[in-house]
């Protein structure tokens, strides 16, 4: 088993000038489950397709164990990779395809059925090993795709959005079988997702990027409960966390009649994060306007737009930008309705309305 070490890594690609990920510094711990998330063109697969060798690395340096693999050739990192399309040879048997890279590598035969045997017994494949992969479905290619990565005993998995051909029901039942296969192995992952909740159910810490920076990495609870910044808390979360500009009066900034503690120095706005949960329904405090309720059986969501014309979304240039509220889904509102709420006490989080950062 390794750490893995990000050390101020950078790439640019040819004819670009901004890098596409930005002087990285980011440390995976030995035996970690790290998960790289943000939204498409954040640079995560970048990060870690320099980490498997397959990009460049214009600055900074990258290290396995404490081995600078800067320069080293993918096949002499000692990681292993399972990408988001399967890549499963079609004409070989599950078993002769996650031993095919050991026999590539020499491996004697019995050494190389003994590890595919113990892969597929980790795998629950034991039954399909000389099926071919056209007869196995989506979930169990992928679990093929997994086993042909476990039987090479790397030091590192790289996991490249491995979930996104699976319909919603697999992806929940497949990420909780590579979470707990991760743990029973003990080889440190890095796994790259663009599913948010994909990254807080599986990652022992997240990493949070933006535009080729890392913008936080922790544990998911922390990243839920203490994000750094207001991109950080509008994307982890779901439903979203709400993001609105407050005016400051009074040292007091504004939800309509909802009257929220400022520090002194905040400025004349300030960008008030309040998570769905953390309103609750009141006579006096913020006003909503009820646009579609969600009834979800044990929860119900309402979606509407700030009734006080003193608010605004953080975020100006998103159209469909709502308000949203956790409701009782025993006595849901109606569309057309407006609703009042006010911030249940520790539920609020302050920003910078010009740069973001948490203040």
């Amino acid at each position: 088993m390794a750490s893995v070490v990000f050390d101020g890594a950078s790439r640019i690609y040819p004819g670009t000038t901004a890098p596409a990920v930005d002087k990285l510094n980011l440390t995976v711990n030995d035996g970690e489950f790290l998960v790289l998330v943000g939204p498409s063109g954040c640079g995560k697969s970048t990060s870690l397709r320099m980490l498997a060798g397959l990009e460049e690395i214009d600055g900074g340096r990258i290290l396995i164990g404490d081995r600078d693999v800067t320069n080293v050739a993918p096949k002499d990192r000692d990681i292993a990779m399972v990408f988001q399309s399967y890549a499963l040879y079609p004409h070989m048997t599950v078993a002769e395809n996650m031993g095919f890279a050991l026999k590539i590598a020499g491996t004697p035969k019995e050494e190389r059925e003994r590890r595919v045997l113990e892969a597929a017994k980790l795998l629950d494949l034991e039954p399909y090993l000389e099926r071919k992969p056209k007869a196995l479905s989506g979930g169990q290619r992928q679990r093929v795709a997994m086993g042909r990565a476990i039987v090479r005993e790397p030091q590192v998995f790289l996991m490249d959005e491995p979930l996104s051909n699976l319909d919603a029901k697999l992806r929940v039942a497949t990420r909780t079988q590579i979470a707990a296969l991760q743990r029973r192995l003990g080889i440190t992952t890095v796994y790259v997702t663009h599913d948010q909740v994909e990254a807080m159910t599986m990652g022992d810490r997240v990493a949070v990027l933006k535009d080729g920076l890392l913008q936080q990495v922790d544990t998911p609870r922390n990243l839920y409960d203490n994000p750094a910044n207001a991109f950080v808390a509008g994307f982890i979360g779901s439903p979203a966390m709400n993001l609105l500009i407050a005016p400051i009066s009074g040292g007091k900034a504004m939800l309509g009649d909802l009257a929220i503690d400022v520090p002194a120095a905040a400025g004349t706005s300030v960008t008030v994060g309040v998570r769905p949960e953390g309103f609750t329904p009141s006579s006096k405090g913020f006003h909503v306007l009820v646009e579609v309720v969600e009834e979800l059986g044990s929860d119900a969501f309402v979606y509407g737009k700030p009734a006080d014309s003193n608010v605004v979304f953080a975020n100006a240039t998103d159209e469909g930008a709502q308000v949203i509220v956790r409701w009782d889904p025993k006595n849901p509102p109606k569309p057309g309705d407006t609703i009042t709420v006010e911030a249940v006490k520790g539920a609020v989080h302050l920003f910078n309305s010009t740069t973001g950062e948490r203040i």
